[in-house]
């Protein structure tokens, strides 16, 4: 049986040209543009902004003078020799005096800059490669990630151990947070803040891609690895809202260093109670 459709318009092909054809707009009507645009200035934000706090170096922390134990997660662990009083940990780096940030950021940037998810949002949106679907890519040539610099993201896989470290000390400064100095432990706005922050940066993680691939990649027999056939299925949910849970995660942790900067410099007051 041949199906005909009336009034349809043809759409020219050309095979081995330009991907979305001829030019950036062929087979594109709508405004395929906004969502790169809006990609490119909320990360541009957040990188503005997470240098910034690095830089700064104060109001990172708000002590025992607040009846607080509030430590922004961009300098924790706070390992700098120049860590205010009751930040830090036992351990000192002593020979890092700047700021302990530009010490500890390159670890989960590096981790979400190699992202499998953010790749697909830089490389549409910074690189335009290509920009989006149906539209011609801005390169005359594609390597894939066999070339310098793009062969550096198969370093994701060790980012992501590092970064589970790093959650579990954010997890840990969360628990702290509930510690109130002079007053006991309690609730604040600001535990909870770091809370949830923690949270979502697990759930980012341990939705990643390589995370599923640790869990259940490279095994053709699930029957033969059942802890890892269990791991698998838990994660794999997950991992279909890496998306989300990335960019939740994004402006979590940024919201969280500004909530204990506000916090840490008297702009606002940490609302709670103490038991």
């Amino acid at each position: 049986m041949t199906t005909t459709v009336e009034n349809a318009t043809p759409t020219p092909v050309s095979l081995g040209g330009a991907r979305g054809g001829p030019d950036a707009t062929s087979l594109r009507q709508d405004a395929w543009w906004l969502e790169p645009v809006v990609t490119v200035a909320i990360l541009t934000a957040f990188v503005v902004y997470s240098t910034w706090a690095a830089f700064i170096n104060k109001d990172y922390y708000a002590g025992a003078a607040l009846h607080r134990n509030l430590l922004s997660p961009f300098y924790s662990p706070c390992l700098s020799a120049s860590c205010v009083a009751g930040s830090h940990p036992r351990v000192i780096a002593e020979w890092w005096s700047l700021s302990p940030a530009l010490l500890i950021l390159i670890f989960p940037l590096g981790f979400r800059l190699t992202c499998y998810y953010y790749r697909k949002a830089y490389y549409r949106s910074f690189w335009w490669s290509p920009p989006a679907c149906a539209v011609a890519d801005a390169h005359g040539s594609y390597s894939g990630e066999t070339r310098i610099p793009l062969i550096l993201q198969n370093v994701h896989r060790y980012f992501f151990w590092i970064l589970l470290a790093f959650n579990t000390i954010l997890t840990i400064d969360a628990i702290e947070a509930f510690h109130q100095p002079g007053l006991g432990w309690g609730i604040s706005v600001g535990a909870v803040v770091l809370t949830l922050n923690a949270a979502f940066l697990w759930l980012y993680s341990l939705s990643c891609h390589a995370c599923r691939h640790f869990c259940g990649g490279q095994v053709r027999s699930f029957a033969k690895h059942p802890v890892r056939h269990k791991l698998w299925k838990l994660v794999t949910p997950l991992n279909a809202r890496h998306m989300q849970f990335a960019w939740i995660s994004l402006f979590g942790v940024a919201l969280a260093d500004l909530y204990v900067r506000l916090v840490a410099s008297g702009t606002i007051h940490d609302a709670g109670f103490h038991f």
